[in-house]
């Protein structure tokens, strides 16, 4: 009686575990599908499209799709085709996407850390998206502030450049500026310019105050608040706080270091700027492709080798519980560790002075690989689909996915059913990660027994 008992009591407590699991994901997936049909439909309105009529179906819904996934990629000239009742509603959409995002997925490490016992409970809250088990106003009260003070500082600089530097008047040059503020910080990349900001490529004022946007939107709400908290104390940062910095920054420096020496003598990117103009660009060149969207220079003329750096920096993004996409830095890094720990022969992974639980492996592994066969699946079904060759195709499933934007100028000339397949990319890059990830933390399973272990050969 005792051990039916016991199975019956397991049986349920794994029920729990399974129902809790899958509430977030649904929550995540209704809200953000629910706010994607909305800018669709608002979108689809005359006001919305400069001319005659409104935008058909794909237009409406590729973009509201690219806004609220806050990735940036478009179908259509977003300063020409829109109108200004357009553009507030795309800012609308991407402003709701990436508060929802941060908020989300801090409240699902919440949620992680208040499943798990006491004795785990620090433990769970360094690894998560959070630093503590606060309540859920006070979470959401973080996360609304600490965007809006980045968005308000950056468009107060963008407006003043605008209006000093350029001689704009004030109301286009606040407009512009915060357009551009919350489109950088929410690492989206939509902008009033056709060509993105590749007129300001050699504006320092311009380039390094986005720059600056999209790298703190990519860290994460945790993180920035521990930053703001502990950042002369290194030494009691959580290991998410850690990894994400350390793996931020040398992204950075590899990922801005690699593009800037690639295209250093390609006359229709680097090569006809000055020395120090060059450096400013290839720097920006390097921050916008962890997930923000802008291009400062022309995708479409890089060398084919760039555009293979440019995929690796997309597809690790940027932190977890950020405006940014991609497989995320924590996910990377803690796939790498594993990596080290195995040539190294060692029996457990360690991580920046932590030891890692075998669930985390499993679930970074699982993340990845899932990831990984979204793109290749996409990848060929768009090349079957069209003309294009392998690289100009993984660039755009892997913007796409990781909810980037940046384009070799082939995604509007794409059929519209390769054009659907972006949208779906889009939508499952920007929810995929955080419920598939929150699901499996959330998720338990104790069994009473083990299956007798016996081990194939590997390689």
């Amino acid at each position: 009686m005792a051990r039916d008992g016991s199975r019956s009591a397991g049986g349920r407590a794994r029920r729990r575990g399974q129902l809790a699991a899958a509430r977030p994901v649904q929550v995540i997936s209704i809200a953000f599908g629910a706010a994607t049909l909305v800018g669709t439909l608002l979108l689809m309105l005359p006001i919305s499209k400069t001319g005659p009529g409104g935008a058909n179906l794909i237009e409406a819904l590729f973009t509201a799709t690219s806004a609220i996934c806050v990735t940036g990629h478009i179908i259509v000239d977003t300063p020409v085709f829109w109108t200004p009742f357009g553009h507030a509603v795309i800012l609308t959409l991407v402003q709701i996407g990436g508060i929802g995002v941060m908020s989300f997925a801090t409240l699902l490490g919440l949620l992680v850390a208040r499943r798990l016992g006491l004795r785990t409970r620090l433990t769970a809250v360094s690894e998560t998206h959070t630093l503590a088990i606060g309540d859920v106003r006070r979470v959401l009260r973080g996360v609304i502030l600490i965007a809006l003070g980045v968005e308000v500082l950056c468009a107060t600089i963008l407006a003043l450049r605008w209006m000093i530097g350029y001689g704009w008047a004030p109301g286009d040059a606040i407009w512009f500026g915060v357009f551009h503020a919350v489109s950088a910080f929410n690492n989206a990349g939509f902008a009033l310019f056709s060509d993105s900001i590749m007129g300001y490529a050699t504006d320092p004022w311009i380039s390094l105050t986005i720059c600056a946007a999209v790298i703190l939107g990519g860290l994460g709400f945790g993180v920035i608040l521990e930053l703001r908290r502990r950042f002369r104390t290194p030494s009691r940062w959580t290991l998410n706080t850690m990894t994400v910095v350390v793996g931020t920054l040398i992204l950075l420096v590899v990922g801005c270091g690699f593009i800037t020496a690639l295209e250093w003598s390609n006359p229709a990117t680097l090569g006809t700027l000055a020395p120090v103009d060059r450096l400013l660009a290839g720097f920006t060149a390097g921050v916008l492709p962890r997930t923000a969207g802008f291009n400062n220079l022309d995708v479409s003329q890089m060398h084919p080798v760039t555009w293979l750096v440019t995929d690796i920096l997309m597809f690790i993004g940027g932190g977890p519980a950020s405006t940014a996409g991609g497989l995320k830095i924590t996910t990377f890094a803690v796939l790498f560790f594993i990596i080290v720990t195995e040539l190294r022969g060692g029996a457990a992974v360690n991580m920046f002075g932590k030891r890692l639980p075998r669930s985390t492996h499993r679930e970074a592994i699982t993340v990845a690989l899932l990831s990984v066969g979204l793109v290749v699946g996409a990848t060929a079904a768009i090349m079957l689909m069209t003309d294009y060759s392998l690289d100009r195709v993984l660039f755009e499933v892997i913007s796409a996915y990781a909810t980037v934007g940046l384009s070799t100028g082939i995604t509007a000339s794409l059929p519209v059913a390769a054009q659907l397949i972006l949208v779906v990319l889009m939508f499952v890059g920007r929810i995929g990660p955080i419920a598939l990830g929150s699901a499996l933390a959330l998720r338990t399973e104790n069994r009473l027994y083990e299956l007798p272990k016996e081990r194939p050969i590997i390689g």
